[in-house]
């Protein structure tokens, strides 16, 4: 376990943000069924990032759906703070950012993120919700409220996304590959004002991404897919002090995870391709 694990567990003991239990999933018809998820089991301790990494096909975006309540599982569990996901979703806990930011494009920036609260108000009395503005602020779109999608960058429409997620203030935050559509500068651009903002609030992540060093730079631990059926391989701890910034990518020790999350990962590639 690693020493950032460690702390938190000694912040939080005994208690875990989110428990995922044998959770086997599965499309098709009958006699042509396909596993995507066989099996899959793991945790995330409150305050506590980790990233979902694999080849293609082998079930991250389906089991963050599952953890979000928008699709069920065949069989097994998932809780998030001893409540089931249905519980969780009734109560707000669960804050989603897709692929894409999904921003309606007739509202300011501000409505966009202030949406969530307008509707169904009753639904949200006596709930801790985050000022739209304090938190668009944070997210360095303070500047930015009062415009329209259209006039931001992509990176800032799904940095708008991101601070939407938060006007609950949720217990779990779940993102689906947020930075895919971005070119390489501005992903790392946005990656980095995550991180600032992550180190600042500590909720708890489950993030999905292609992409080895920004699982890295993100994560407390990276859960590594195999696919055909979808199933955890292996949970890699990231043990790189926090706070982190851009200089942790020139670092020995960032450098050889890199290597060993690499070399995992094309293990599990070649078994699937077998």
């Amino acid at each position: 376990m690693s020493a950032s694990v460690h702390a938190l567990a000694d912040r939080h003991p005994g208690i875990a943000g989110v428990e995922v239990a044998n959770i086997t999933k599965s499309f098709g018809p009958d006699d042509a069924r396909v596993t995507v998820l066989n099996g899959v089991s793991l945790t995330i301790r409150k305050g506590e990032f980790v990233s979902l990494i694999g080849p293609s096909g082998c079930g991250k975006s389906t089991l963050l759906k599952v953890v979000a309540g928008l699709s069920s599982a065949d069989g097994g569990t998932v809780t998030i703070n001893g409540k089931s996901v249905k519980e969780a979703a009734r109560r707000k806990a669960i804050g989603l950012v897709p692929q894409s930011p999904a921003l309606l494009p007739w509202r300011t920036i501000l409505d966009n993120v202030s949406l969530p609260i307008r509707i169904n108000p009753e639904a949200n009395a006596g709930r801790t919700l985050r000022d739209p503005r304090e938190i668009l602020t944070s997210f360095g779109l303070g500047k930015a409220m009062d415009r329209y999608p259209a006039q931001l960058s992509g990176g800032m429409q799904q940095r708008a996304a991101i601070a939407r997620a938060f006007v609950f203030d949720p217990d779990i935050l779940l993102m689906d590959e947020p930075f895919s559509a971005l070119d390489e500068m501005n992903r790392d651009q946005q990656r980095m004002g995550l991180l600032d903002f992550w180190q600042s609030n500590q909720k708890s992540v489950l993030f999905v991404t292609h992409s080895v060093p920004e699982a890295i730079m993100l994560s407390d631990r990276i859960v590594l897919m195999a696919a055909h059926p979808g199933r955890v391989a292996e949970i890699i701890d990231v043990d790189l002090p926090r706070p982190r910034n851009e200089a942790m990518y020139a670092s020995d020790a960032f450098r050889d995870l890199e290597g060993y999350v690499r070399s995992a990962l094309r293990k599990v590639m070649e078994v699937a391709h077998v």
